[in-house]
């Protein structure tokens, strides 16, 4: 089944509807107009038959005539549409539009002069709608009974029932044209709120706010309270997870520090090898407790946050040029103000410090931080004067444990754990050697819009 969208499903229910609706009123109102000129038609025709009798006579012989017809000239034209005739026994007396067609009234009826509406076969071959009336003349006209009629061809009829249509036709489609527009306009102001609600989501998603909001419309309300409430769920959930996975790993530092120490006193009795075995299963745990806690910090990172890169990257290099190797380094930084990540400020700062500490081991004098704002986001590049690394060893490094210096201090988890953090919030980390020799470290974030309140959005 196609799923159209609401927008043209309830535009198209509704200019159907008035269509539908119209051609109705269109039905109706010709169906009115008709039974109108029939009753206005009926009411000339007693005219005309009352005419009828008003003009009977009897000639000098003595023989009945109308001696005075109505006035209406198509009563004198040959098949006019408009007709009368007198059946006075065997006598039948006819207006000049009959021609020779005589009409064929009922044989008898009741001699009351109650006029009886009747449809009777014209001389074209067409319908006539007739008058007939049945009276006892006075003695002066001969005391006869005699039947009178007065009949109008139903084609001038329907020729003005298709008239009034025809005429009709066009104001209908300008009211259909209107309440189709109007039926528009009610959709689209209608399902405003819901576009509105599409757009807080993405807004959500994006950062830029937290929650829907309340302001809206009765009907949508419930919705937008639902999926603040599963936001806020889902927030607290996360926020277990985390919590319980920090626990989870602080909780198994301490029997790691334990088998580092058991190493030591096995190493110092002379027993190497295992010293050695235990101290690398050791390692192995001790990297996973970190990956546990990086995926749980990146998991539980709330969208609207956002971490100022001049800022903590300030703080980063205050803290490494107390160490040995970032007392040696020649520090430049020339990261601008103002310029934000989509990203918890403690991922930024464990991501940088990582690109940062490796920056500083391998470097010969000097590391520099540089940060702009280009088309993918904002962008943090570490530059050091170092070796550099072999170019099929570039994406090696990125992987988890890997590393270049086996013998120096560290797990081989920096370079990945930034990747992750870089990955985890729509970013890209890459290594690329330098044509002057050493290494650029970049760091592509998402920019953090301007925050702004739900109710704004």
């Amino acid at each position: 089944m196609r799923r159209w969208s609401l927008h043209f499903r309830l535009f198209a229910a509704g200019a159907a509807s008035v269509i539908a609706a119209l051609a109705l009123a269109a039905l109706g109102l010709s169906f009115l107009f008709n039974a109108h000129i029939e009753r206005a038609a009926a009411a000339d025709l007693q005219v005309q038959l009352d005419q009828v009798l008003a003009g009977l006579d009897l000639d000098p012989g003595g023989a009945l005539i109308v001696a005075t017809p109505p006035g209406d000239p198509r009563f004198k034209r040959p098949l006019g549409g408009l007709y009368w005739q007198v059946n006075a026994g065997a006598t039948v007396i006819r207006s000049r539009s009959l021609w020779d067609y005589t009409l064929p009234l009922p044989a008898s009826g009741p001699v009351d002069g109650i006029v009886r509406r009747m449809d009777l076969p014209g001389p074209a071959g067409g319908r006539l709608l007739a008058l007939e009336r049945q009276v006892r003349l006075p003695p002066r006209l001969g005391g006869q009974t005699v039947a009178l009629a007065v009949a109008l061809d139903r084609g001038d009829l329907t020729a003005e029932g298709q008239s009034f249509v025809r005429d009709m036709t066009p104001y209908l489609a300008l009211l259909a044209g209107f309440l189709i527009v109007a039926g528009w306009l009610q959709v689209a102001v209608g399902l405003r709120p819901l576009a509105t609600v599409g757009a807080r989501v993405a807004a959500i998603r994006s950062g830029e706010t937290a929650r829907l909001g309340a302001d809206f419309p009765a009907e949508v309300l419930p919705l937008a309270g639902e999926v603040d409430a599963l936001i806020a769920m889902r927030e607290a959930d996360v926020e277990r997870a985390r919590a319980r996975a920090a626990d989870l790993a602080h909780g198994l530092k301490t029997p790691l520090q334990a088998l580092y120490g058991e190493s030591g006193r096995l190493r110092e009795a002379g027993e190497e090898a295992a010293a050695e075995a235990i101290a690398q299963i050791a390692d192995v745990m001790h990297r996973h407790v970190d990956r546990e806690l990086t995926r749980a910090r990146i998991a539980a990172r709330a969208p609207s946050a956002q971490a100022d890169l001049s800022t903590v990257s300030g703080r980063i290099l205050s803290v490494i040029r107390r160490t040995p190797d970032g007392a040696r380094i020649d520090w430049n930084q020339t990261v601008p103000d103002g310029l934000a990540a989509r990203l918890d400020a403690a991922d930024l700062t464990e991501a940088l410090g990582a690109l940062v500490e490796n920056a500083a081991r391998h470097a010969r004098s000097r590391v520099t931080l540089s940060g702009h704002r280009g088309p993918d986001g904002v962008t943090l590049t570490i530059s050091d004067d170092g070796p550099g690394i072999p170019e099929d060893l570039l994406d090696h490094l990125m992987a988890r444990g890997a590393r270049l210096d086996t013998e120096g201090p560290g797990t081989g988890l920096g370079l990945s754990i930034a990747a992750e953090i870089a990955t985890a919030a729509g970013g890209t980390l890459v290594l690329r050697n330098r044509a002057a020799g050493g290494l650029d470290a970049v760091l592509t974030l998402p920019e953090a819009p301007p925050h702004r309140s739900a109710a704004s959005a």
